[in-house]
């Protein structure tokens, strides 16, 4: 079974969530992570992985009371509310990694000369760098998405100063970013 990502988020913003194992619709849902690849198709914002049902990254799970005991998934009920910000806060961390990657992370996969030690990622590896820019610019989308959401419904945004981070931080080194100026 494959996730529709846009409507397991559009079913949050409109206070119905459904477990995707069992198809149910419930007030609240079991929220918790795993690296199991047996779930994988239960995460919805795992859509589209590079490495698909062999992923064993960590993922945020949703799943009902029952089928969350069933497949051993350790986590806390919430309702549309909380799951909208865990979404949230799950998309920020996937963005401070991309940041973090960007930022000094990508050494690491190279074994760079001195003469290259200085450059940045998009000198030394521009099609990797395109990929990370790609990838970035959709969690960007994403997290506009909640922010939007959570303004909607005049909720107050968690963490708020979390934003104005992250932009000075890619700006610093001299990168773009939907998420302002």
């Amino acid at each position: 079974m494959k996730i529709n990502w846009e409507e397991a988020i559009n079913q949050i913003f409109e206070d119905r969530l459904t477990c995707p194992r069992c198809t149910t619709n419930y007030e609240s849902l079991v929220v918790g992570y795993s690296r199991r690849s047996t779930l994988n198709r239960f995460a919805p914002r795992h859509r589209d992985c590079p490495r698909g049902d062999e992923c064993e990254a960590r993922k945020l799970i949703t799943l009902c009371e029952s089928c969350a005991t069933e497949e051993r998934l350790p986590g806390k009920e919430a309702d549309a509310d909380q799951m909208l910000e865990t979404y949230m806060l799950d998309c920020r961390r996937d963005l401070e990694d991309a940041l973090d990657y960007i930022a000094d992370l990508w050494r690491d996969d190279f074994e760079l000369e001195t003469e290259h030690l200085e450059q940045g990622l998009q000198d030394v590896a521009p099609e990797i760098f395109k990929d990370e820019t790609i990838w970035r610019e959709r969690l960007e989308t994403e997290y506009l998405r909640y922010h939007q959401e959570f303004r909607e419904r005049t909720r107050r945004i968690p963490h708020p100063g979390w934003r104005s981070e992250y932009v000075e931080e890619l700006r610093a080194l001299g990168y773009s970013t939907l998420l302002g100026e």
